[in-house]
């Protein structure tokens, strides 16, 4: 009898254990399961990214100002030069026997102009007379001053300091003079400042001011990390799309992007950056200090605003969800600015929820339960 007495107290009390375990489970199972991360306080900066060319800050074509053959080249690709240094000659001949046959002609009226204003004191010559010959006189002058100019412009000298950036063109070449179109005979750069001149989209132009601070690098230097200052902003876009008499802006799509050039002062103290290099900015448009930050994902919003949700503990250690409105502020690469009396550093909040899954039987026979349909404890 006893053993029996007994074999009843044992399954009873393996029926409560495994009651409570599988009670246990279920409550386990029906708790959600959060994702957390820590409110945190930081410095945060707020970018801007844009793509832009290295620029000399000033530079120069050098061509002519007449059509003739380059005679003679004097500088070389990467030598520094002066202003008003001799860097080219052109062949002279055809000009240098103009400016001859123009001081020839300037002689010969210079000795009729003398003669007449003789004979005229006299009374030999009309006053007439006297005009034509001064008026000849004066033609042959000026004639005589546009060959000797013609003659001085074939010698070529250098408009700026700087250094002869590329090759120039070789002796031989024929230099043609033009207002549209003339032959550039070499280029000369100063490349002791260097300039930015970036693209910049229309949804980013208005947080940039003149003087903010930006960082870019170049291909050629992965590894460096060059300093920039806006210096200008321009007032039109890249297109000139604004303009409906622009060629330009008749080309353009009206569903195209808008950009405007963006130019800044780039030092360049290790002489490393080169005219047409790719530069990649990022532009700092606002910096806060010691904000109090949440990570841009754990942001929500419904009907009242923006929230996160802050994690706590109740009496019995399980994690609850609690609803926290903040004000946004500004926005980094992965926190926000967040302005708010319930958040402290340090804060657990949810960065994701997971509602726990849930089987229910769905129906008699139960074969879409996992458990085999069973509303009560494990069978022993």
């Amino acid at each position: 009898m006893k053993w029996k007495i007994l074999i009843v107290v044992l399954f009873l009390i393996s029926a409560a254990v495994g009651y409570k375990f599988y009670s246990d489970k279920l409550e386990e199972e029906a708790t959600p399961a959060y994702e957390t991360e820590k409110v945190v306080r930081m410095d945060l900066t707020k970018t801007v990214s844009a793509t832009g060319t290295i620029q000399p800050k000033n530079s120069v074509e050098v061509s002519s100002k007449i059509t003739a053959r380059v005679k003679e080249i004097l500088v070389e690709e990467n030598q520094q030069v002066t202003a008003g240094q001799v860097v080219a000659i052109l062949d002279g001949q055809d000009y240098e026997a103009t400016r001859d046959q123009a001081q020839f002609t300037l002689t010969n009226y210079e000795q009729k102009l003398a003669r007449v204003k003789r004979l005229y004191n006299i009374g030999a010559k009309s006053k007439e007379e006297l005009e034509d010959a001064q008026y000849n006189y004066d033609r042959a002058k000026s004639e005589l001053e546009k060959a000797e100019s013609n003659v001085n412009e074939t010698v070529i000298t250098a408009p700026m300091d700087g250094i002869v950036v590329g090759e120039p063109i070789s002796a031989g070449t024929m230099a043609v003079q033009g207002n549209s179109n003339p032959t550039v005979i070499l280029r000369i750069a100063d490349l002791s400042e260097k300039l930015v001149k970036a693209k910049v989209d229309e949804t980013d132009i208005g947080s940039i001011r003149v003087g903010e601070r930006a960082h870019f690098t170049v291909d050629a230097y992965p590894d460096e990390r060059f300093s920039a200052t806006v210096t200008k902003i321009s007032q039109t876009d890249t297109n000139n799309s604004w303009d409906s008499s622009s060629s330009s802006s008749s080309s353009s799509s009206s569903n195209s992007v808008i950009y405007y050039y963006v130019t800044f002062h780039a030092p360049d103290p290790k002489n490393l950056l080169l005219p047409a290099m790719t530069a990649r900015l990022d532009i700092i448009v606002g910096q806060s200090t010691n904000a109090l930050c949440v990570p841009i994902s754990a942001i929500k919003t419904d009907g009242q605003g923006s929230y996160v949700e802050k994690i706590t503990k109740d009496e019995r250690g399980k994690p609850t969800a609690e609803k926290v409105y903040l004000t946004i502020g500004m926005y980094g690469e992965e926190y926000v600015e967040v302005t708010t009396d319930k958040l402290n550093a340090g804060d657990e909040i949810s960065v994701s929820y997971q509602a726990a899954e849930k089987k229910t039987n769905s129906g008699t026979g139960g074969g879409n339960n996992r458990r085999g349909g069973m509303g009560g404890p494990p069978p022993f």
